[in-house]
Parts: structure tokens; sequence; C-alpha cells
């Protein structure tokens, strides 16, 4: 699969507080289904990356991987 969010198989989502995303299609036969490739890069360099259904979906899955990490650095 080509992407433009890719340079040799690395994400190209480099500053921090940035998203990218790219929608694509997969299935086989008459069966498609559109999917969104997300990307986005925390304040302190992690990178988060999924594949949902839409894009709403992929924002969600990521504020609930801050508030984890958030939850996760207040313990320490």
């Amino acid at each position: 699969m080509t992407t433009r969010m890719t340079e040799n198989g690395v994400s190209s989502c480099r500053k921090a507080g940035s998203e990218q995303f790219e929608k694509f299609q997969t299935g086989i036969g008459r069966r498609k289904c559109t999917r969104v490739q997300y990307d986005y890069r925390a304040s302190d360099g992690e990178l988060f990356s999924c594949v949902a259904p839409t894009l709403e979906d992929c924002r969600r899955k990521r504020d609930g991987w801050l508030s984890e990490k958030g939850r996760k650095e207040a313990q320490r």
C-alpha cells in the first residue's frame, strides 16, 4: 500500500501535538470497506497510531490513549 504518511516505512508525523490521517479501502471482491489510518505525535514525542472505520473513532481511541497515559504518569 502506497501512503503519503510514511517515508521508508516510518511515520512522517514528527511535530509534537500534530496528527495525520489518510483514508483507504480494503476488501475482497465487491465487499469494500473504507478505513482511516491515523497517526498522532504526543507532546513527549511518543507516537500513537491506529486504524478505524472513521476519523472520529480514531480520535476517540487517541483520547483514551492520552487519558490512560496521563493516569500512568500520575502514578509515578
